[in-house]
């Protein structure tokens, strides 16, 4: 009779909980692949634009960091990685918070050990400075105004120093003119 209950009980609660994840791993593994969809999408748009035609990375953009954001805030994003990969898909943003939002994410991604992160954490602080009319601080953004050559501007060299810019894997100065020149050669 104990058997026949623990079985009965045993067929009710897993019958409860058959629509949820078997295990803590199983919702991770689904995360990662919803995370690194979005962010390889991100990346082969961006592989080989179409010249003249930004707008449609800029709308499908949106649609990816909307989604991002829907990750972040049902709280499934784990690893670094997922929160290296959210930061980078944010500081695709066209709005200083979300590149301010990006930053923190990379923060995070850094403190889970991600050392690759280092890279977003300088580019999307770059651009939050240069959204909010402040120079940036590790040269990692590059625009190329039409008819003109290709500049940092406003960019503060003097503050971070090359050897602080190579713990973060940001190229040196001299390194950053000639990604310069090859961008206004382009």
């Amino acid at each position: 009779m104990h058997t026949c209950a623990i079985l009965l009980l045993t067929g009710i609660l897993s019958g409860c909980f058959a629509d949820r994840p078997l295990s803590a791993q199983s919702t991770v593994t689904a995360t990662r692949s919803e995370i690194d969809g979005i962010y390889e999408e991100d990346q082969r748009v961006r592989e080989a634009p179409t010249p003249g035609a930004p707008k449609p990375v800029y709308k499908s953009d949106a649609e990816r960091e909307a989604a991002t954001r829907t990750l972040l805030e049902r709280g499934v994003l784990f690893t670094g990685k997922d929160f290296e990969e959210a930061a980078v898909i944010l500081q695709h943003s066209h709005r200083a918070d979300d590149y301010l939002l990006a930053h923190t994410l990379a923060m995070v991604a850094m403190a889970k050990g991600d050392r690759d992160a280092n890279w977003i954490a300088a580019a999307s602080l770059d651009r939050y400075l240069m959204a909010s009319g402040k120079a940036q601080i590790y040269g990692t953004q590059f625009l190329t105004p039409q008819g003109q050559p290709a500049t940092q501007e406003p960019y503060d060299r003097q503050l971070i120093s090359d050897a602080l810019r190579k713990e973060l894997g940001v190229p040196s100065r001299a390194e950053q003119e000639v990604q310069r020149r090859q961008f206004g050669a382009q």
